[in-house]
């Protein structure tokens, strides 16, 4: 068991039971999925852009992802449906313990200037997203074969049904929220 549910069973669990008067284990809120993409347009033009972003992503997470296609044809910016646009990964279970482990810990830590991450990016639901510019930022990413700096968007999946729950459960597990 990670070091991360292990805090969440013994510290979290009891912490939001009191907090929220939840009379259930079951009604706290938890983590459900960790959800990694990378946004791609330039695989339109450049095809190796899809193999560079397919290795970081593999590297960060842990696992192969998946390729997104476009779903519909624009003209304007030369995309035809089924051209891939982009990468994606989903975390359950032990991997997204040990990722939100290493975000929270590691990789917010090495951003340039960081104050903390916005409140603000809760969607209605307790589900929180969040995006970091540079790739180079996550340990598994060596410098010297990065080809270019892309963005990464992470949306963490919890079972809350506020945001009042989710920020409270991120909060708890070491989310450094701003002021």
């Amino acid at each position: 068991m990670s070091r991360l549910k292990e805090k969440y069973i013994k510290d979290v669990v009891p912490e939001l039971k009191k907090k929220f008067g939840f009379k259930n284990v079951m009604q706290v809120p938890r983590l459900e999925k960790v959800v990694l993409n990378i946004g791609l347009g330039e695989a339109i033009t450049n095809a190796k852009a899809l193999e560079t972003a397919t290795t970081d992503l593999s590297a960060i997470a842990g696992q192969h992802p998946v390729t997104t296609r476009s779903k519909r044809s624009i003209a304007a910016f030369k995309l035809r449906a089924g051209m891939p646009i982009g990468m994606m990964v989903t975390l359950r279970g032990e991997r997204m313990f040990e990722f939100y482990d290493k975000l929270v810990n590691i990789v917010l830590a090495r951003i340039r200037d960081f104050q903390g991450v916005s409140p603000d990016s809760f969607d209605g639901q307790g589900n929180y997203s969040l995006a970091i510019k540079e790739q180079i930022v996550f340990p598994e990413i060596d410098y010297d074969k990065v080809d270019k700096l892309r963005g990464l968007e992470i949306t963490i999946v919890t079972t809350a049904t506020t945001d009042e729950e989710g920020k409270s459960l991120l909060q708890s597990m070491g989310m450094p929220f701003k002021k």
